[in-house]
């Protein structure tokens, strides 16, 4: 258990966090979300006890064991992967010593009754409990399931943690991390460094192993979605507590907004009319009472106030796309890598003009690498890669780090690239990008992560370009930048080629994926959605043929080949290869009983069904009643209360309504 009791966080003049407070349970999935630059890291640090809030206090639980990732951290050199991973269990080591310490004293004291004797126990049961838990399962083989969830190769388990770049070391970090069992687990963007498939062991791992407490920040919609059942968002130095996943949050807060604004009104007309009753009659003897019994109602009414709202956000437009040739980048039986590695074999991939097109796979299998060879900063060893007929590429690189002068302003690193007209709009360009005032006089290496992100797709607006290459361009960009930016590039006319692991920004953006993976690439027509539910079928075939007994891989093959040959029929595997001699009357029975069996599941469902419609049917009523009272309010009406009730009858609705929609 962690609290924060009015934590105040000021830097000079200005005021980050203003007095918040914050509880997080045993069993809490939060997550923080907020816009750049807000406090979300800044208050994991507070409870990291990493930084000191200029007042307040921070409880936390003794012994409590937090795993916490930051953003930016330093990685250890001089060992392999796994030497780095195994340092984990050298807290066994130490445990195993205290408990021979504790057995011993315990051995030779006889104050049986005394406090200091019942604490000796109390902390042999937690160090035993703490061992069991660190030895469920053989520490080599939890390191070997950690490393290879987190996308390593059993080959890179011996290579120096150096020769990683920093996104891999930080995986290395996670899995040391995941490896404690911490009670809470603290990450700052943990998916900024991950793929997609990473990123789905790392959310069952959250959702299915990891029992304790979780405080994510996350700019991912739906790791969010998948990993938390609370959202605290960091606004404007406030912080507002919802009890539901992130795309719950959303609406609430929507509802939530409106509620306040039409509360208000309703309340400001109410105070109108009641100073306008008090000014007509206040010299008239025989109306006294009456306008000081208003005079005092005024004086009690609680004033309705509206949340603070953080309304700022990027303005993107890309310039219309000038015409190229019908294929945008094609690549030809193509053998690509480094002069030290082969990284793509017999590569081959087109993407035509105005196609949206993602590059997906592990990180290492060549989506950058081929992103360098559209560039022309590579060349195939073999093959073919070409750029089509007037194809002008505005490139946006992974690592703002290598791009970006850092000596440089922000305004300068603009000025030195734009020409023309376009100089005389730059400013209006970085205040489009919430560049303002001072800010445009920054220098790029006092910028955050999502500063310089927005800066350098700021640059790519200075010139028209028909075919945009984006190398993870989200990656620390918040939520509401995302947003923003997916739509401004569906309204792009021009052709996308972006490489990127969140699957929210890619669905319905991109039409054609390319998987890179074991040095291959190939294509999947259709939105990333379609791209997952492939990859789950295929994996889930992988399963039943390893799975399934002598003879039932080569049955399954013909069952499928004759569904996807378009038989009207449903493929019978009995039918398909019978069996000598086997008698039907154990079949018909065991079919009879699932017919049995589903028909009950069936009436069940049905009575399940009417129980919700008649429970939806109560919650509109008693909706429907509360929006009536709100919408003309009596002047001893408690507004807030009456608001209170309707998001929790809301809230019970949509529950209900997403059952009644899964029966």
């Amino acid at each position: 258990m962690i609290s924060l009791d009015a934590i105040t966080v000021s830097y000079g003049g200005f005021t980050l966090l203003d007095e918040v407070s914050l509880h997080i349970g045993d069993r809490d999935r939060i997550g923080l979300v907020g816009k750049n630059g807000a406090g979300k890291s800044t208050m994991l640090k507070l409870i990291m006890e990493l930084q000191s809030p200029t007042s307040g206090k921070i409880t936390r639980t003794l012994d409590q064991r937090i795993g916490y990732l930051p953003q930016i951290m330093e990685h250890h050199r001089g060992r392999t992967v796994l030497e780095e991973v195994m340092t984990v269990y050298d807290e066994l080591d130490r445990l195993n010593r205290r408990v021979d310490e504790i057995s011993l004293e315990l051995a030779s004291r006889t104050d049986y009754e005394s406090n200091a004797y019942h604490k000796l126990i109390v902390e042999l049961n937690e160090v035993n409990d703490q061992l069991v838990l660190a030895q469920s399962e053989a520490p080599e083989e939890s390191v070997e399931k950690t490393l290879l969830g987190l996308g390593f190769k059993k080959a890179e388990f011996g290579r120096k943690t150096e020769t990683f770049s920093q996104g891999w070391n930080m995986r290395i970090e996670l899995a040391k991390i995941l490896l404690r069992h911490p009670d809470v687990l603290l990450l700052d963007e943990p998916t900024n460094h991950l793929d997609i498939e990473s990123i789905q062991w790392l959310e069952d791992y959250l959702k299915g192993s990891f029992t304790g407490a979780l405080v994510l920040i996350s700019h991912d919609r739906r790791f969010l979605d998948n990993c938390t059942n609370r959202t605290v968002e960091v606004m404007l130095g406030h912080l507002y507590d919802y009890k539901v996943p992130y795309s719950q949050y959303v609406e609430l807060r929507k509802e939530r907004i409106a509620q306040q604004k039409a509360a208000y009104a309703n309340q400001q007309r109410m105070i109108e009319k009641t100073e306008e009753f008090i000014e007509k009659f206040r010299y008239k003897p025989t109306k006294s009472n009456q306008v000081q019994s208003r005079v005092k109602q005024l004086e009690r009414i609680e004033r309705i106030e509206i949340d603070d709202e953080d309304l700022s956000a990027i303005h993107v437009k890309f310039p219309p796309a000038p015409r190229s040739g019908d294929v945008a980048f094609e690549v030809k039986d193509a053998v690509i890598g480094y002069p030290q590695k082969t990284v793509l074999q017999g590569a081959n991939l087109i993407v035509k003009r105005g196609e949206k097109v993602a590059f997906v796979g592990r990180n290492g299998e060549g989506k950058t690498t081929m992103m360098r060879v559209l560039m022309g900063e590579l060349e195939p060893f073999s093959g073919e890669a070409k750029v089509g007929y007037n194809v002008d590429i505005g490139y946006y690189a992974q690592n703002q780090e290598d791009v970006l002068d850092k000596k440089a302003t922000v305004y300068d690193t603009l000025d030195r690239i734009a020409v023309g007209d376009i100089r005389t709009k730059l400013r209006d360009i970085l205040a489009a990008f919430l560049f303002k005032g001072d800010d445009i006089d920054k220098k790029v290496a006092v910028l955050s992560g999502g500063e310089r992100s927005r800066l350098a797709m700021a640059r790519l607006m200075l010139k028209a370009h028909n075919l945009l290459a984006l190398d993870e361009p989200t990656n620390h960009m918040d939520i509401r930048s995302k947003d923003i930016l997916k739509q401004a590039l569906k309204a792009y006319d021009g052709t996308i080629i972006v490489v990127s692991h969140d699957r929210d920004f890619l669905n319905g953006l991109v039409d054609k994926v390319y998987e890179f993976i074991d040095g291959k690439v190939k294509e999947h027509l259709g939105g990333v959605d379609d791209f997952l539910r492939h990859k789950k079928a295929e994996s889930f075939r992988d399963i039943e043929a390893k799975s399934a007994p002598a003879g039932a891989p080569a049955r399954a093959g013909l069952v499928e080949r004759q569904v996807l040959s378009g038989s009207s029929a449903p493929a019978d595997p009995e039918k398909v290869l019978p069996r000598a001699g086997k008698p039907e009357q154990p079949r018909q029975k065991v079919d009879y009983q699932q017919q049995k069996q589903q028909s009950r599941e069936e009436k069940r469902a049905k009575n399940r069904q009417n129980q919700l419609e008649k429970q939806i049917a109560d919650l509109e009523a008693k909706m429907a009643d509360i929006e009536k009272v709100l919408s003309a309010p009596a002047p001893d009406t408690d507004i807030m209360d009456l608001t209170r009730q309707y998001l929790e009858l809301k809230r019970d609705l949509d529950a209900r309504m997403d059952e009644w929609a899964s029966l």
